[in-house]
């Protein structure tokens, strides 16, 4: 595996932890305490949207969408409703969703760039 993919899958196991936290909080109703996870959760998500792409991550800098070729559908949309609102149990629902999304993307991309790859 190379540097990357072993970044890419420790992103996605820290986000399998905070989600299964962030689950307990929103089912015993915390909410004023989903903040922090939520927000790392997000940050998250930028981090491995960014690196999916072959981007670097600048967590001060916001990232031209436009850009990116592998992102899931009115991401920036999305990510503005969960940025604004990340106690809502609906914006954890969407933040999961992107993650979800942008995994199968980022797997997608690793498939297409195998595929054209002369074999040798």
């Amino acid at each position: 595996m190379h540097k990357k993919e072993v970044e890419i899958s420790n992103l996605l196991t820290e986000w399998k932890n905070s989600k299964m936290q962030l689950e307990v909080l929103f089912r015993e109703r915390e909410y004023k305490n989903t903040k922090l996870l939520m927000d790392k959760g997000i940050q998250l998500f930028i981090q491995f949207l960014a690196w999916s792409n072959d981007l670097p991550v600048a967590l001060n800098e916001s990232l031209n969408f436009k850009q990116l070729e592998f992102k899931p559908v009115n991401v920036e949309e999305r990510l503005a409703f969960i940025t604004s609102r990340p106690a809502l149990y609906h914006s954890y629902r969407q933040l999961s969703e992107l993650m979800m999304e942008q995994e199968k993307l980022f797997v997608k991309r690793n498939i297409l760039k195998k595929a054209s790859k002369p074999n040798g």
